[in-house]
């Protein structure tokens, strides 16, 4: 008789762990289409900063303490570029998702970026929105989008 409730605790176990495996690899593979939609939306967004005369310095800037999706010159000033893409607007905007610990990471990771420059030049932070809809992006840039 205890080997039948063990068995039954052991199937109920199982059934549980797999459905966690499941829940796992169905985070991951979303996480995964949200990291290659984010890629995608920088992709774009370069190019987009580009026609709009930016000169792009660098893309995906890391640190161990963050990163900045583009920094560019436009003119004489150096831009700090957040790129936020959605493919549907059930969590709003997407620069609303750019939230005021999210703005404080940017900054300090420009703070590290400034450290290894000789020349300190005027800077501004600018978040460039993107939203596919029916599979055609629509950008919204924000300049000087907040301060520090």
């Amino acid at each position: 008789m205890k080997a039948r409730k063990l068995e039954r605790v052991n199937e109920a176990s199982l059934i549980i762990f797999n459905f966690r495996t499941y829940e796992l690899k169905r985070f991951r593979a979303l996480k995964g289409d949200m990291v290659r939609l984010g890629e995608k939306g920088e992709g774009l967004a370069a190019k987009f900063l580009r026609k709009k005369g930016y000169k792009i310095i660098e893309q995906n800037y890391k640190t161990r303490i963050g990163e900045i999706d583009i920094i560019a010159m436009d003119g004489g000033t150096l831009v700090f570029v957040e790129v936020k893409t959605r493919e549907s607007l059930h969590y709003g905007l997407p620069f609303e998702s750019v939230t005021g610990y999210k703005k404080r990471k940017i900054a300090n990771v420009a703070m590290l970026y400034l450290k290894r420059l000789k020349v300190m030049p005027p800077c501004r932070f600018d978040v460039v929105s993107i939203y596919h809809e029916s599979g055609r992006p629509e950008f919204e840039l924000i300049q000087d989008a907040f301060e520090i």
